[in-house]
């Protein structure tokens, strides 16, 4: 296999997930990790701070919301000052009155007092390059991020403008070679801040990245011309896709934490048939669905692939997808193989 080495880091709201891909050996024996979400590892080093009953200081710039959000209400809560630069405290809210309303205090510079600086980003790259060089791992050529950006709402429901992401995508065609960005659209506030940290690096979104991944697991391959709904069930978010051959069909988006397996296995069987209606998944918070206009046409597809660290939820709906025999990888695989597909078009491969 030809080709140049490629870090794929699949940024999720629970873990991040890491595969060092070297052409020059097998998939077997690559580099894997499984780490804590920088979202995860930012509320942790807030909480510390609560604990200390110190104020907290946000610096460093905008990042994935979750439990960074929730950190900080809980720090607020019991009393303490929470100050922020600009940049991070949109990690908040891309409204910054409202992030002011909840009791920030936007400042311009270290506001003294005692306050105990809490740095956020998605990505440290630093750290990364320690781990690897511990181990006589060379730095890769390029690398490849996945991560889930809402798009800049700071009016609208930030549901509607990341659903308005899938929309755009299915009225282009919905080729599934079409999910790569090389580079990050300005309205993808956090995709943009994580490419100052990782100059040249590729995109895609979390969801868009365990769609390509979960097709490479050899049940799904051998049926994705016979159409399949590929349901990828994140710690955040739950994400299905309509897929035949290189054409998305359909999407569906909901936050996990309000689906049980009785409504996930409901919205899935609907979504399948072409009938579960985006005002539905809507008014029930999640982020929607849309469809091709020609899919009652081509449909239903029947046959169902399951990802996720929250797979269990969906549990009996289908196959359990597993490429390469990595099920937490299917992120990270799906970034190289349209890493490698760009690649090749460019006629690099």
């Amino acid at each position: 296999m030809k080709g140049p080495a490629i870090l794929a880091v699949d940024l999720g709201g629970g873990t991040q997930d890491i595969l060092l891909f070297d052409p020059g050996q097998t998939l077997e024996n690559a580099v894997k990790l499984v780490l804590p979400a920088p979202t995860v590892m930012a509320a942790r080093r807030i909480r510390a701070v609560t604990r200390q009953g110190r104020p907290l200081f946000l610096t460093g710039q905008v990042m994935g919301g979750g439990a960074v959000v929730q950190a900080v209400r809980d720090h607020l809560r019991a009393g303490l000052p929470v100050f922020s630069l600009t940049d991070p405290a949109l990690t908040i809210h891309d409204n910054l009155d409202k992030v002011r309303d909840l009791g920030v205090e936007i400042v311009a510079d270290h506001p003294g007092g005692g306050a105990v600086e809490v740095k956020l980003g998605d990505l440290d790259l630093e750290a990364l390059r320690q781990v690897l060089a511990l181990f006589e791992v060379p730095w890769p050529e390029i690398m490849a991020l996945a991560l889930q950006d809402h798009g800049f709402s700071p009016q609208a429901s930030n549901r509607l403008t990341r659903f308005a992401q899938w929309q755009r995508f299915l009225d282009g065609g919905g080729d599934i070679t079409g999910l790569l960005y090389s580079e990050s659209p300005p309205e993808l506030t956090r995709m943009t801040a994580a490419a100052r940290l990782a100059p040249g690096a590729f995109f895609m979104d979390t969801g868009a990245a365990a769609l390509r991944g979960a097709v490479l697991d050899e049940f799904a391959a051998v049926h994705l011309e016979e159409g399949l709904v590929v349901v990828n069930v994140g710690n955040d978010h739950t994400v299905a896709a309509l897929v035949r051959g290189r054409r998305v069909w359909g999407v569906y988006e909901h936050h996990t934490s309000l689906l049980d397996a009785n409504r996930l296995a409901g919205h899935i069987t609907r979504f399948a048939q072409g009938t579960l209606s985006h005002a539905e998944v809507f008014d029930q918070w999640g982020h929607g669905v849309v469809y091709q206009p020609g899919y009652p046409d081509t449909g239903p597809f029947t046959w169902v692939v399951v990802t996720g660290p929250r797979r269990k939820l969906a549990e009996g709906l289908g196959r359990m997808a597993v490429p390469y025999g990595e099920m937490m990888l299917s992120g990270c695989f799906g970034l190289v193989e349209a890493v490698r597909e760009h690649w090749i078009k460019q006629g690099g491969l």
